[in-house]
């Protein structure tokens, strides 16, 4: 499609292009849910191998009540908290679709957490370097609730791809399904309490990462 398509005044509006690509992504995803296909696919090994103890990492393991992960549809799921050597701590959460063709779908931190209570003071992405793979960009949000404060940090993953964008975690979720026959995937999500500091929870959440990344990366199939 040309880049600029000529109106009766001017060129065509922006709005509409938006317009036009979300009821075709709408589409699509309407043809796929409703597609007889079927495809499951199950993880590389259980979250629950991830292990408990890495890098000065010490993990404590909690459930989650039923009816909230009925709610959000998950095949399974980690929720984990983990304490380093200085006793600083943060929480870890995994969960994981093997399909999201019957309208099961990961649920975005974005819309959840203000439901809990929680409002967004600041937003915007991070660049963080994973010895071995590269950069990836995932989510930034510093949230409020009364006196407390988190720094959230959260990505969409599976399929060979690490994607901070909702939007294009669809389209890519769409193109997947036509060409691989695929939906599978992962949102991972960590918290880090701030504080005093907030470039120090910053850096803790970002060393965490950089550490629990690659093991995470053999579990959720590429």
């Amino acid at each position: 499609m040309p880049e600029t398509l000529m109106a009766s005044r001017g060129s065509f509006p922006s709005t509409a292009r938006a317009l036009i690509v979300a009821l075709v992504l709408l589409a699509s995803l309407l043809f796929i849910y409703a597609s007889p296909r079927q495809e499951v696919v199950p993880l590389h090994q259980p979250l629950a191998s991830l292990p408990m103890t890495f890098g000065g990492w010490q993990g404590t393991d909690y459930s989650i009540p039923q009816r909230i992960v009925a709610a959000a549809g998950v095949s399974t799921y980690l929720n984990r908290t983990y304490v380093n050597d200085r006793r600083k701590g943060l929480a870890l959460y995994v969960g994981y679709y093997d399909s999201q063709r019957t309208g099961d779908t990961i649920h975005s931190p974005k819309n959840c957490l203000p439901g809990a209570g929680w409002e967004a003071t600041q937003s915007g992405t991070d660049r963080i370097a994973i010895p071995g793979y590269g950069p990836i960009v995932v989510n930034r949000y510093i949230v409020q609730k009364g006196l407390n404060r988190d720094l959230v940090l959260y990505w969409y993953q599976g399929r060979g791809r690490v994607i901070a964008s909702e939007y294009w975690g669809k389209v890519y979720m769409v193109w997947d399904a036509l060409r691989r026959n695929r939906t599978d995937g992962a949102l991972v999500r960590v918290v880090c309490p701030i504080l005093n500091d907030p470039a120090a929870s910053q850096r803790r959440a970002e060393t965490f990462i950089r550490e629990v990344f690659p093991k995470l990366n053999q579990i959720i199939p590429n």
